[in-house]
Formats: C-alpha cells, sequence, structure tokens
C-alpha cells in the first residue's frame, strides 16, 4: 500500500492533479499495488469522478455542519466521493489530543477511514488508543528528505512503531524521506503494511518511474 500526499505542489493541483492520478491508476493496475491519492479537498470531486482509485483528502477539521468558516467539513469530502483523510500530518498538526480525537470521531462519523501522523513513538502509542484506520510514524525532520529516509536514519524506531502498532492492532504505515524500493522493502520487513510519500512522486521530473521503482518494494 502506497499514500500519495498530493500537499499542494503544483504538480498536484487542479488538473494536473488529474494528470497524475492518471499515472498512479496506470501503475497501480500494472503492479497490483494499492496506490492511494491524498488530494487536496478542492479537487477531490473531479478525483473521484475520473478515477477509480481510492481518493481521500488531505485533512479534515472537527467541526458540524454550522458556523465554522474555512474549515474543512468531513460531511462535504465525503459526499464530494473522498474515502479517507489524513489527520495530524507534521504539516498540518492538531496539536491539542482532545481535539485530535473529536476529528477521528467526526471522520468515523461520517464514513470516512483515517490515517493518523505521529512524530515520535510517545505520540504514536496515544494515537493508537483512538483507534485510526492506520497509524504513520514520521519523523518530521526527515520529510522530504531526498538523502535519506525513516527506514535508513531509524529503522530501530520503525521496529518500535511496529510494536505499539501491533498490540493496539491498528496496521503502520511508515513515512519521511521514503524514495526507494530498499526505503519500501524495508519498512515492510519491520513490521510496517505500507508506506506514505510525496515529494518522490509529485514533484518528481518521472512520476511513473519512481512509482514503479516503490512497487518493486513490495516483491
Amino acid at each position: 500500500m502506497i499514500f500519495v500526499n498530493f500537499k499542494t505542489f503544483e504538480a498536484g493541483t487542479g488538473e494536473r492533479a488529474l494528470s497524475l492520478i492518471k499515472i498512479i491508476e496506470d501503475v497501480a493496475q500494472a503492479s497490483g499495488i494499492k496506490i492511494i491519492p491524498a488530494v487536496q479537498a478542492s479537487d477531490i470531486k473531479e478525483a473521484v469522478s475520473s478515477s477509480k482509485l481510492e481518493i481521500w483528502t488531505q485533512n479534515i477539521d472537527p467541526v458540524s455542519y454550522g458556523a465554522h468558516t474555512g474549515s474543512i467539513l468531513p460531511e462535504a469530502v465525503y459526499e464530494d466521493g473522498a474515502v479517507g483523510t489524513f489527520l495530524n500530518h507534521s504539516e498540518a498538526k492538531i496539536g491539542d489530543f482532545e481535539k485530535l480525537k473529536s476529528a477521528v470521531l467526526r471522520a468515523t462519523e461520517v464514513g470516512l477511514k483515517t490515517l493518523v501522523f505521529a512524530s515520535n513513538a510517545a505520540e504514536l502509542a496515544r494515537v493508537v488508543t483512538l483507534k485510526p484506520t492506520f497509524a504513520s510514524y514520521e519523523p518530521p525532520e526527515l520529510i522530504g528528505s531526498k538523502e535519506t529516509s525513516v527506514a535508513q536514519a531509524h529503522p530501530d524506531i520503525i521496529s518500535q512503531a511496529s510494536e505499539i502498532c501491533k498490540a493496539a492492532g491498528i496496521p503502520l504505515i511508515v513515512g519521511a524521506g521514503v524514495h526507494s524500493r530498499d526505503d519500501v522493502r524495508t519498512s515492510l520487513e519491520l513490521g510496517a503494511v505500507g508506506v506514505a510519500l510525496a515529494t518522490d512522486v509529485v514533484a518528481a521530473v518521472d512520476p511513473r518511474a519512481e512509482l514503479l521503482d516503490l512497487a518493486e518494494g513490495f516483491k
């Protein structure tokens, strides 16, 4: 399983996002690997209508219908066709644990799957108590790195994260600097079920080649 976070990269916005999704869909079909694009909320409806892939949104807010100007309403992204949502990514940190708990609850109430991010093992241990669909360990200092990955720099902590998730019955997703088949293979060997990445694919000169390389890590 590969989560591709489109962030707000130019290549992951609007019509370019749809072109990238087509590439992802082609690679997913060719490789047999489940690949999930996490798009901007404004692109969900178009992404869903143009692809058979499972489309996720990058965030929702723990709000209900009402006076919440600028918030991302869980019902709205679900109605547009999103299947799941990221929560607590280091670039959209919720911070307050009770607010994060509310966000997971609101997402679950409307039928959205959740991938909740944690920056360290201690945070991950709290995250899994919320019973998200998936939990992710991503050390923030390695996010976007093209030189090293969490699998290279902190394999011991991936093992620790795997034990935390296994004990809670929550599948682990590994992220931060993932950029090769070796990163994927190491993450899986250490107990993860998949990886999350962004820069390596969305900002790549040849996203198809990068995805095909990553897919080799599952073999």
